[in-house]
């Protein structure tokens, strides 16, 4: 159905996949930019498999709604969740989203939080795309959360894992050079977000980690325990 005038173009879903009865704890996905949820069905099924957890996909139009809109229909999406144990996962844009909807709405059951691949901090692929008109465009609404000049905390009382991929394949690497380790299209450095409980890097691109064995079995680990394997891990400061 078409949203009505003058209301963002914003819907969510859940996905049907995997919702088992009497689930124990649920799990919010937050896709990325030019993403529909979709695209996290490897990670879905990994998950799902190994824990009795019920599925939640919050879908949402990236680039033509304000992210405070946005956060504000995910805070109604998870709210009408039933569940004891509540967990947020968000994948690139998707963690900021998260972000913005616990500063509206810090009262969940409780959980934990995992961000995959996001830019924490000032995107430089977003702020050289919004160096000219078709970047502008492409980026829409989103320009202003990516490229923006804040310089985020992690302040939710929640636990928050981060994911770093160190493989650079992606089409960020047409428009910008990085000169530091990225999973090419967000530098690792971007990932880092003072406050958060445990941080990872691994060997994966931006969208690749969303299909890889290892890292669900990372997200899985600090979802149930609040840590990762010690391999590969970074202290958070």
């Amino acid at each position: 159905a078409r949203p009505a005038r003058g209301r963002p173009a914003i819907d969510a879903m859940e996905s049907t996949a995997r919702k088992p009865a009497g689930a124990a704890a649920a799990i919010v996905y937050v896709h990325g930019l030019w993403m529909t949820g979709a695209e996290s069905w490897w990670l879905q099924q990994r998950l799902c498999a190994q824990r009795d957890y019920a599925w939640h996909t919050f879908h949402y139009a990236s680039t033509s709604a304000p992210i405070a809109e946005i956060a504000t229909t995910l805070r109604d999406f998870v709210c009408a969740i039933d569940a004891p144990v509540l967990h947020l996962v968000g994948h690139s844009m998707g963690g900021l989203v998260i972000m913005r909807m616990l500063d509206l709405q810090p009262r969940l059951p409780p959980g934990r939080v995992v961000f995959l691949g996001t830019p924490a901090q000032p995107s430089q692929a977003a702020r050289t795309l919004r160096n000219n008109l078709l970047g502008r465009m492409l980026l829409g609404a989103a320009a202003t959360e990516l490229a923006g000049d804040s310089r985020r905390e992690w302040n939710s009382e929640r636990e928050l894992g981060l994911v770093a991929g160190t493989s650079a394949l992606g089409l960020a690497q047409l428009v910008v050079r990085f000169d530091e380790p990225s999973d090419g299209t967000v530098a690792v450095a971007e990932t880092r977000l003072p406050g958060a409980r445990a941080r990872i890097e691994l060997p994966v691109s931006h969208t690749g980690m969303l299909m890889s064995a290892t890292v669900a079995e990372e997200v899985g680990r600090f979802l149930e325990t609040g840590a990762f394997s010690t391999k590969g891990t970074e202290p958070v400061q």
